[in-house]
């Protein structure tokens, strides 16, 4: 094969050629001019945000437990249940606790530094892996195909032309780093990539000192040799990254062993105290799967999902340990998601299936600590297709960090993310001098089904504080079936609307009530005649 032709098919066009530095690839890919102008919010300030990804699927239900209804709970996944004595108390709202491995999350909880949201999901889910994790890296609907990820149309828009005059004196760094050798789709912009990847603490002093892994001595090898001396030659970032790395000469001591996410994390700490600019961060752990062996037979705090739990609870507290340590624990906040949740009902191989709704957790100094959303709506009884019903929208997540840690005007985050989501106040005021709206207290019981069970309908009275208002009707798995109110009100009411489920076959439905950044989700019934 002639050179020109190997390079010709082995680079993307108009990209920077893979680094292949100690055997991993730094990989920079070109973007292009977005498809909308620039501004200047995220590039004014210097926050920082760690996405952590737990492939797999994580079971959001063993992760934080429903307490207030826990003789539900018990029932529906009775192989796996975590003992009532056994759930951490997170002290402030003691209706939910977290499973014992979470001992370093429950004292983020009670430092002030641990956000808790319920529930994050979209409207009619996906359970394929591959389809659910797209969804949520381009921040697309269920039925939507995107070609750019949120975080990409993000940077893409702060930083116009990218990466045409960069980097700049006012951007000299990487726009988003993944630690790994692939990059996510999440940071693909209209016109290419904007992050680049590098690898983790373990082998990253291979690639600062230019250490490769021998070539084969063979044709290809030869042209292996040559694409790595281009590289040395024409990536941009490579220098600044070892600059940065190179200034932190001490760390905190205590990150654990034979953990490949604190591994990343404590990589992400040195960089950010070695003065990168680097805007967002991606790390990554997986093996959460749990279809069969969840748990150990009569041991449930025990097995493979525990482990995990505390694989990642230990690697986050110590990164934020080491962030105070390194003095830039102002400037980080912090992201935990999986591509889905899990079911309500365990299976019968102490494990359980794809599901749908997860928890989601927000850590940081400037992470406004509560849990927002309420413990999943349990009947006593359950269909094994059930899945956790959604209460927040995992976009209204990424609106919010976007509005109130990277400081993006309104108008722009509704842009950025392709539609105008629910803002959710779990950061704190300060982080962007914003007006933060909290969860207004208006009442447990915003909502109403009655009767229940119903053969042909039933009416729905909710509450509304006003501003925006918005009632779903969800089946079992999640699946969106209709939208009865989405309207504006001038003021606080109380309403109803019916819903008329002839068309429906028999069985259990979710009502959920969306009003500004309150959510309630009700069970119904529909019977049979």
């Amino acid at each position: 094969m002639k050179r020109r032709t190997f390079l010709k098919t082995t680079a993307p066009m108009a990209a920077v050629f893979p680094a292949l530095l100690g055997g991993f690839p730094i990989k920079a890919f070109a973007g292009s001019i977005p498809f909308f102008g620039g501004w200047d919010g995220a590039a004014d300030n210097d926050h920082v945000l760690v996405l952590i990804q737990l492939f797999g699927g994580n079971d959001g239900l063993n992760t934080v437990i429903p307490i207030d209804i826990y003789s539900n709970y018990y029932n529906l996944r009775s192989n796996i249940a975590i003992p009532e004595s056994a759930i951490l108390k997170l002290g402030v709202n003691d209706k939910s606790g977290l499973h014992p491995s979470l001992t370093g999350l429950q004292g983020l909880y009670q430092n002030d530094q641990l956000a808790i949201l319920q529930g994050v999901c979209y409207p009619s889910p996906d359970e394929s892996h591959f389809r659910a994790t797209d969804i949520w890296l381009t921040g697309a609907s269920s039925n939507q195909y995107l070609n750019t990820g949120w975080v990409g149309r993000f940077l893409g828009e702060t930083y116009t032309n990218y990466p045409v005059g960069y980097p700049s004196p006012s951007m000299p760094d990487p726009l988003a780093i993944q630690i790994g050798s692939v990059l996510s789709p999440t940071f693909m912009s209209s016109g290419g990539n904007t992050a680049m990847a590098v690898p983790e603490d373990a082998d990253f002093y291979g690639l600062i000192n230019g250490l490769t892994s021998p070539e084969p001595d063979t044709p290809m090898g030869t042209e292996v040799t040559y694409l790595r001396t281009i590289a040395r030659q024409t990536n941009k970032y490579a220098g600044v990254i070892k600059t940065a790395y190179d200034k932190v000469v001490q760390q905190y001591a205590g990150y654990p062993a034979n953990n490949d996410l604190a591994a990343q994390l404590k990589t992400v700490a040195r960089l950010v105290a070695g003065g990168l600019k680097t805007k967002v961060y991606m790390v990554n752990m997986g093996g959460f799967d749990t279809h069969g062996g969840q748990v150990v037979g009569g041991a449930t705090t025990t097995g493979n999902h525990a482990q995990l739990l505390t694989q990642v609870s230990e690697a986050i507290t110590a990164f934020m340990k080491d962030l105070k340590f390194l003095g830039q624990d102002k400037r980080v906040l912090g992201m935990t998601f999986s591509e889905f949740g899990r079911r309500i009902v365990s299976n019968g191989s102490l494990g359980t299936d794809h599901g749908a709704g997860q928890p989601v957790f927000i850590f940081g100094d400037a992470a406004q600590t509560g849990i927002l959303g309420s413990s999943p709506d349990l009947p006593a009884t359950m269909d094994v297709e059930a899945v956790v019903p959604m209460q927040y929208d995992f976009r209204s997540v990424y609106s919010t960090i976007l509005r109130d840690w990277f400081c993006v005007p309104a108008s722009d985050v509704s842009t950025m993310l392709l539609a105008n989501y629910q803002y959710l106040p779990f950061i704190q005021s300060n982080a962007c001098a914003n007006v933060i709206t909290p969860v207004l207290d208006i009442g447990s019981d915003l909502i109403r089904v009655y009767p229940s069970p119903f053969l042909e309908s039933t009416d729905i009275t909710y509450k509304t504080n006003g501003g925006h208002t918005m009632i779903q009707v969800f089946d079992v798995a999640g699946h969106l079936i209709t939208v009865l109110v989405d309207q504006v009100y001038n003021g606080p009411g109380t309403y109803y609307v019916t819903f008329n489920a002839g068309y429906l076959a028999a069985g259990i439905y979710y009502a959920r009530l969306q009003n500004e950044s309150v959510t309630q989700v009700k069970t119904m019934l529909k019977g049979t005649k």
